[in-house]
C-alpha cells in the first residue's frame, strides 16, 4: 500500500480497515493491518490482528505476518518455525526469507543469513525492509554507490599492534565506599589517559565532551545515541580517535562518540565489549581482570587482521563455529552489540535477557513480571540510564531466573517499561542482567558466534 511505503502508517491503517468492511476475509488487509501496527510499535494491536486474521482467513501470508509479530514478542524459535512451514510448503514468501535472515544474523549463521536475504531480494527487490537489509550485507564499496552518498563516518579503524593474547586489569568502580558499580578499563585516547566503564549494553566508544576536548577528538558528524531511559536518544556527535591504548593494544583512526555530560558517574566514558570482539572476551570481575585471546579459528577462516569493531564495518559471511571446547557455552542472540541471553523466569517460557556488566542491578519488565510474580511501588527506586530517569519504576516480589547453567533468586527485583530498548533491536527484551550479579561470574564471550559462558565463582576475595 501507497501509504504504508511513504510511513503514513496512520493512513494506511485506515485503508485497510476500510477494504476489511468490504472484504472481512481479506488475507493482504490483514497483513498489512499487521504490519502497519508493527511499524507503530503497536505490538498489542498487530497481535490481536493478525490473530483474528487466521481465524477468517488463515492463509500463508498471514502465517508469515504471525511469525513477524512473534519475533517482535522475543519467540523467536516460533516465528522461525512459522517461516519455515511457509516455505517448506512451496509458497514464494520474501518475507518468510526475510524473517529468517534476521533469525539467522541474530544466531551468527552469516553465510546462512546472506542466502536467505538474497532469495528474499530476488522475490521481492521492491520492499523497503527487504531493500535495505539486502543492501547492508554489500561491501561497502557498493553500498556507497548504492546510495549514491557516502556513509557519515568511514570505519578505517584497525589494531596495529600484534597481539594475538592479552591480558588488561579491570578498575574497581565505586563512587561511594561498598558501592560498586561496574568494572572499567584504563584507556589513552590520543596520549590522554581516562578511565572508562566496561560495558556489554554498549557499543564502540562514548566519553563526555570534556574529555573529548582534552584529547584533540573534534566533531565530524552530529547523532543521536538511544538508550534506558523517558527523554528519547540523547544528542552527541562522532569524532575520531587517532590513536587508543588499552593495554598491550593500539588500535589507530577510530570512531569515537561524544557526548555533553558524562555518561556514567565518576568515570569519564564507556566502551563496549564488542569493541574485542575479534577475540574471545573474558569478563574475569571475580580477578579484576579482562583476557583477551584468540577464537578458535575454523577451517575456512584465513589469516583476517584484528580490528577495533563497531557498527559501520561490514557484513562477514562466515556462519557460526562451535570449537569443541566451546559445545558447553550457551547459544545466545545477538543484535548488533547486544547479547540476548534465553533466561527462564520461575514456570513462564522463556524470555530474552540482555547481558548489560552497564547495568547495576538485574531488572525485569511489568510484562514479564506480572507473569510469575506481584508489582508493588516503591518511592525510593530509580533508575537512570543514558537517556534519562525512568519515569515509573517498580519493584517485583520475586523473580527467579535461570539462565546458562546458573539460577539466582531475586528478591524486591526491580521492574521497568523496556519497550523502547525492544522498538530499536526489533525483538522483545524482558530484562536485564546487571552487575550486581554478574560481578560474581568469569563470563567469557565469542561475539563472533554468539556463545558465553558463564562461571559462578565462590568467594572471590580469596583468589
Amino acid at each position: 500500500m501507497a501509504f504504508a511505503n511513504k510511513g503514513d502508517y496512520d493512513a494506511a491503517i485506515k485503508k485497510y480497515q476500510e477494504v476489511l468492511q468490504q472484504k472481512p476475509k481479506s488475507p493482504d488487509a490483514f497483513v498489512g493491518l499487521t504490519r502497519c501496527y508493527l511499524k507503530k510499535k503497536q505490538v498489542a494491536q498487530a497481535y490481536e490482528t493478525v490473530t483474528k486474521g487466521l481465524q477468517v482467513a488463515d492463509a500463508w501470508p498471514v502465517r508469515v505476518a504471525l511469525g513477524e509479530v512473534y519475533f517482535r514478542q522475543g519467540k523467536i524459535p516460533e516465528a522461525e518455525k512459522e517461516w519455515v512451514d511457509v516455505i517448506n510448503a512451496g509458497h514464494p514468501a520474501a518475507r518468510a526469507y526475510l524473517g529468517l535472515a534476521r533469525v539467522r544474523w541474530a544466531m551468527m549463521l552469516n553465510k546462512s543469513a546472506k542466502a536467505m536475504i538474497d532469495r528474499a531480494h530476488e522475490l521481492d527487490p521492491a520492499d523497503p525492509d527487504i531493500g535495505s537489509s539486502w543492501v547492508a550485507t554489500l561491501p561497502r564499496s557498493d553500498r556507497i554507490k548504492y546510495y549514491e552518498s557516502s556513509p557519515g563516518v568511514a570505519n578505517s579503524c584497525r589494531l596495529v599492534s600484534k597481539v594475538a593474547n592479552t591480558t588488561i586489569p579491570l578498575l574497581d568502580l565505586m563512587p561511594a565506599p561498598n558501592y560498586p558499580i561496574g568494572g572499567g578499563l584504563s584507556v589513552v585516547l590520543n596520549g590522554t589517559r581516562t578511565k572508562i566503564m566496561l560495558d556489554t549494553g554498549a557499543s564502540g566508544i562514548t566519553v563526555k565532551r570534556q574529555t573529548a576536548e582534552k584529547a584533540g577528538i573534534t566533531k565530524l558528524i552530529e547523532t543521536k545515541i538511544p538508550g534506558v531511559g523517558d527523554r528519547g536518544p540523547r544528542n552527541a556527535y562522532t569524532g575520531i580517535a587517532k590513536s587508543i591504548r588499552i593495554g598491550e593494544l593500539e588500535f589507530q583512526d577510530c570512531p569515537v562518540e561524544v557526548v555533553e555530560r558524562q555518561v556514567v558517574v565518576d568515570v569519564d566514558g564507556v566502551i563496549g565489549a564488542n569493541v574485542f570482539e575479534a577475540f574471545l572476551v573474558d569478563l574475569d570481575f571475580p580477578s579484576k581482570k579482562l583476557r583477551l585471546s584468540e577464537l578458535p579459528r575454523p577451517p575456512s577462516q584465513g589469516d583476517d587482521p584484528l580490528a577495533l569493531k563497531n557498527n559501520e564495518g561490514d557484513s562477514d559471511d562466515q556462519d557460526r563455529y562451535i570449537a569443541p571446547e566451546m559445545q558447553s557455552f550457551t547459544r545466545v542472540y545477538r543484535f548488533g552489540n547486544n547479547l540476548l541471553v534465553p533466561t527462564k523466569i520461575g514456570d513462564a517460557p522463556d524470555k530474552l535477557f540482555l547481558l548489560d556488566t552497564g547495568a547495576f542491578n538485574n531488572a525485569i519488565s511489568p510484562q514479564a513480571a506480572r507473569e510469575v510474580t506481584k508489582l508493588g511501588t516503591d518511592p525510593g527506586l530509580r533508575v537512570q540510564g543514558i537517556a534519562g530517569s525512568v519515569k515509573n519504576v517498580y519493584s517485583a516480589d520475586q523473580a527467579v531466573l535461570q539462565f546458562g547453567r546458573l539460577r539466582q533468586e531475586n528478591q524486591n527485583m526491580v521492574a521497568f517499561d523496556t519497550t523502547s530498548i525492544s522498538d530499536i533491536e526489533g525483538t522483545e527484551i524482558s530484562g536485564f542482567l546487571g552487575f550486581r550479579m554478574l560481578r560474581f561470574l568469569d563470563i567469557k564471550i565469542d561475539y563472533r558466534d554468539a556463545l558465553v559462558d558463564f562461571k559462578y565463582v565462590p568467594n572471590p576475595g580469596r583468589r
